[in-house]
This record gives structure tokens, sequence and C-alpha cells, in this order.
């Protein structure tokens, strides 16, 4: 998959960029750069390859050194709501969006 300048420009409207015309053709160059990599990783043939659940299965049975989940922080609710124009129950009230 190659990019042309046409794309570029179509991608920058509708990110509402301003690109300038030295901006754009190096965009251009790096996106297509980005596309050969993928291009590139897609070409290699996985079959066969059973996908990782998790990083660490590749560990195996090796303990990590995770840190106990405890509370360190003190509970500040109050305090960052102090500032909440609608607050009930302790949670923050906003107005409806769906209909």
């Amino acid at each position: 998959m190659s990019l042309t300048p046409i794309d570029i420009d179509r991608l920058a409207h509708l990110a509402r960029l301003g690109l300038q015309p030295n901006e754009r053709e190096r965009l251009c160059t790096q996106l297509n750069d980005f596309f050969g990599i993928v291009e590139k990783m897609r070409a290699v043939d996985t079959s066969g390859i059973v996908p990782l659940a998790h990083p660490v299965d590749v560990i195996g049975n090796m303990a990590l050194r995770l840190r106990d989940d405890v509370v360190n922080e003190p509970n500040q609710r109050e305090a960052n709501q102090r500032s909440a124009p609608a607050v009930e129950a302790g949670l923050f009230l906003v107005p409806k969006v769906i209909e």
C-alpha cells in the first residue's frame, strides 16, 4: 500500500490539520515507510504458531516480582469533587447525552 500526496491531503483535511507542502511530503514518506514495515511483518509465515494469551506466558512457571495490590493513598473523593457542579452519593452528575 502506498499513499500519494492526494491521500495525505485528504487525511489532513479529515484530521483538520493544516500541513505545509514540506510537511505533507515528509508525512507521506513516513507513512509509506511505516506501511512498508507492516507489509514485511505480514509477509512472515506464522502458520502453526499459537498466539500468546499474554506475553508472560513465554516465561512459564517463573515467579514474577509483582507488588501487592494494596491501597497506598488516602481516599480524597470529597476533595476531588469539591469543584464539581453536581455530585450525588459520591458520583459526578452529568447531563444526559443519550436519549
